[in-house]
């Protein structure tokens, strides 16, 4: 059997008419490639905003080796 792409232009209205015509394990198949979907956009989204090229991992290392020493010390005086 020869698959193809196919190109269509449906309004929201016709996709939601065929969403509601799939049988219920179909509906949950598409609800969880919907979330995934919006979860993968939604964390690149964050990566390309948290991205940078200040740091390297020296100063990562130096940092958490200071809030290391700061927890150990308040966890000691307590």
């Amino acid at each position: 059997m020869k698959t193809g792409t196919y190109n269509i232009d449906l309004e929201f209205s016709q996709i939601l008419d065929l969403v509601k015509q799939l049988p219920r394990k179909e509906k949950l198949r598409l609800s969880r490639e919907l979330e995934k979907e919006i979860v993968d956009s939604k964390l690149t989204s964050l990566l390309k905003a948290f991205k940078t090229d200040e740091l390297d991992q020296a100063t990562i290392d130096r940092e958490v080796d200071i809030v290391r020493a700061e927890l150990y010390a308040k966890a000691k005086a307590n």
